[in-house]
């Protein structure tokens, strides 16, 4: 057991007694694991807490990959309803995010295989990148905005196993070990495949 998942039990100690949400709300930021319980013994109101932290971060990571709005609003419903599904016979063995984002992942695995492919690059990659203009002179320095465009197209390019794991680590700060349990793979795989993105990343921004 690590000292993150011992620290997260150790949280639950403090509280005493039948776990309710006021027994909760004793604690000054209640641990994700701790609404979690508190969900499973039956407070509502424990899970929408746990929603309002999680939501926009997971649909954004499912907007990332899918690059379609129908279809993360399904991915983000489908993956919410696994956790109310499973609420009752969930122990917390992992960290809540950690379980909350295998699911995800999961759910997309099971998509690209039934859809027998995984999203390619834009077809036109090439040619918007030629329209952003040269950063190199002061009177044509990209724009923030164009910046942010420039980037998700390089991350689009991506194979997606590394932006993944790049989405995970950046946007969810999530560590090694934690992406590992999400994805299914090593500590080194995961640590390869940061490696291998941020070197992709780096060349297409600086062509």
């Amino acid at each position: 057991m690590n000292a993150a998942t011992v620290a997260r039990r150790a949280d639950f100690t403090r509280v005493r007694g039948p776990l309710t949400l006021a027994a909760v709300n004793d604690l000054a930021e209640p641990a994700d694991e701790t609404l979690m319980l508190a969900y499973a013994a039956g407070e509502a109101s424990a899970f929408e807490q746990l929603y309002a932290r999680h939501r926009g971060p997971l649909y954004r990571f499912l907007l990332r990959h899918l690059r379609d709005a129908a279809l993360a609003d399904e991915f983000f419903q489908d993956t919410w309803q696994r956790v109310i599904s499973a609420r009752e016979g969930w122990k917390p063995d992992a960290p809540f995010g950690t379980w909350l984002y295998r699911i995800a992942h999961n759910r997309l695995n099971d998509h690209w295989r039934a859809s027998k492919h995984r999203p390619a690059a834009p077809h036109d990659a090439d040619e918007r990148t030629a329209r952003v203009p040269d950063p190199d002179t002061p009177e044509r320095q990209l724009s923030e905005f164009e910046q942010r465009r420039r980037l998700q197209l390089a991350m689009d390019e991506l194979p997606p196993e590394q932006r993944e794991v790049l989405l995970l680590r950046l946007e969810q700060e999530l560590t090694l070990e934690e992406i590992g349990e999400i994805t299914g793979v090593g500590r080194e795989t995961v640590k390869s495949r940061l490696r291998y993105a941020m070197d992709r990343l780096r060349t297409r921004l600086n062509e």
